[in-house]
């Protein structure tokens, strides 16, 4: 029986540092009312998507700090986009920054869940690859700061069966690096969503600011082929607070084909009609793990110069 689901991308323009969780909840509602409209199943939305990307500051104030986080899911503010899924019988993907304070201990992570149709959480995943550096850095023109403000993930790159599929979760850095996708799809997963605020200019190596949206593209197609996946990669974009934000969010293929794309750098829903058995004829032919796939034969080589390669 084929498996069609149609999922939606809502990307999302700036959030002003002064702009309230309700005012943020109130313009999520809407791209999920707009994505319901369009026929989506599933509406994404972005990498902390509740407020301004605070990372981008130096703060001091640990209260102030925890003002960013959310203490519980679903909270007072945000209980009314579940009720309205619920409503409108549509799944989400939601990025937060979360405070867990269970056992006594204070910890801050960036996080991301999947919440079905009923309004109820069927995974939450934290980010494990966190970019930036922990010090403040007055000279540049912003602050990277997700190594102070969170820890290191420790949840895995979990799958949940849903929607008439198997759906994991990364969160913006992760989508850089292989071995995201590689623990996703030796799960079989079908569809991946990966939220992002990712600024246009990169301090540190200012001669990749040029290759910026085509190495965002490039490692999501790649990541969605080389893992026989669909991928929807949702923006945080445009000018926030000072900090240029790249747009570009997209719902890629299996095949690594971008099969729609926002046009813009504000708020926008995008939609596609995926068949998730797309993914099955490539894990069963080019991908498939158990006949072609061999591990046991990786190994690291120290050269004659102590170099070591490949």
């Amino acid at each position: 029986m084929p498996r069609f689901i149609t999922l939606a991308a809502a990307q999302m323009g700036p959030v002003a540092r002064t702009e309230s969780r309700v005012s943020v909840v109130r313009r999520l509602i809407d791209m999920m009312r707009q994505a319901a409209a369009m026929g989506a199943e599933v509406v994404a939305f972005p990498e902390a998507a509740l407020t301004a990307f605070f990372p981008h500051w130096w703060i001091e104030d640990e209260a102030e700090i925890d003002a960013w986080f959310e203490r519980e899911m679903p909270g007072p503010d945000t209980l009314p986009l579940f009720e309205e899924a619920r409503r409108l019988q549509i799944g989400f993907h939601l990025g937060y920054c979360e405070l867990d304070t269970r056992g006594g201990r204070k910890r801050r992570f960036n996080s991301a869940i999947l919440v079905d149709n009923r309004g109820a959480i069927i995974g939450k995943y934290r980010k494990i690859h966190l970019p930036g550096h922990t010090e403040h850095r007055p000279g540049t023109p912003f602050q990277n700061l997700e190594k102070r403000y969170f820890e290191i993930g420790d949840l895995g790159f979990g799958a949940w069966r849903a929607w008439g599929g198997v759906a994991g979760m990364m969160i913006c850095n992760d989508r850089r690096w292989p071995e995201a996708y590689r623990v996703l799809g030796l799960q079989s997963v079908d569809m991946v969503f990966c939220g992002y605020n990712t600024p246009v200019r990169h301090p540190a190596a200012p001669d990749h600011d040029r290759l910026g949206q085509f190495h965002n593209a490039l490692c999501m197609q790649s990541g969605a082929y080389q893992n026989s996946t669909w991928v929807v990669g949702i923006a945080k974009a445009g000018l926030e607070e000072g900090v240029d934000m790249i747009a570009g969010s997209c719902i890629i293929a299996p095949t690594g084909e971008i099969v729609a794309q926002a046009s813009s750098h504000g708020d926008e829903v995008i939609v596609a009609r995926c068949d998730l058995d797309l993914g099955q004829s490539y894990r069963d032919t080019t991908f498939n793990f158990a006949l072609h796939r061999r591990t046991e034969h990786y190994r690291m080589i120290v050269d004659r110069t102590g170099a070591v390669g490949p």
